[in-house]
């Protein structure tokens, strides 16, 4: 058996002519402070190997650190009526500086359909729309089906431009949807 610590780099290897390509490494950003992020941002860490993530407090985040990820996970809950909470929204200025061409960025977020049907995950789309402006590739999007809410900056042609999480409606389909999440983003993460 062959096993091999990758950190930040592609590796592929052919092994009795097949070829064997591993992930590079994931940098997973959000809140350490905030407990439902924090729970979803654990189901996901513990969905990789050890070897495979690197959570980040993106409270305390600087720009050298996403920008040494070039596959990115962002963990955004949307607050008030559809706002960045505060520590991205102070991260913004630095990502607008940033060139982010050849990153891969997948983003889950939280949110209440119900409580806020008509910004439903703006987090999500507002910070989608920052990273693609500095070049990023978004992955990870996930249908809209068996969601109900009016509007969301989230979605593009029926689809969340990411993770959508609803805990205090849908809390019993999160580890599903995580678990599914997890499977594609391996697949679109090179």
């Amino acid at each position: 058996m062959l096993i091999r610590s990758v950190k930040q780099q592609e590796s592929s290897w052919n092994i009795n002519g097949s070829n064997l390509i591993i992930m590079k490494k994931i940098g997973l950003f959000y809140s350490y402070n905030t407990k439902k992020t924090l729970k979803i941002a654990d189901l996901i860490r513990h969905s990789f190997k050890e070897d495979e993530i690197d959570p980040v407090n993106v409270e305390e985040v600087t720009s050298e650190q996403l920008l040494s990820y070039d596959n990115i996970i962002c963990g955004v809950p949307t607050w008030f009526d559809g706002e960045l909470p505060n520590y991205w929204d102070e991260f913004v200025p630095d990502l607008e500086d940033m060139d982010l061409s050849g990153k891969n960025i997948a983003i889950f977020g939280l949110g209440d359909q119900k409580g806020y049907p008509e910004n439903f995950l703006d987090g999500v789309g507002i910070l989608g729309e920052i990273l693609e402006e500095q070049g990023a590739r978004l992955v990870g999007f996930t249908s809209t089906e068996g969601y109900t809410f009016e509007r969301s900056k989230a979605v593009r042609e029926d689809k969340f431009i990411g993770l959508a999480i609803d805990f205090e409606n849908q809390g019993s389909m999160n580890k599903e949807r995580i678990t599914k999440w997890v499977e594609q983003l391996r697949s679109e993460f090179l």
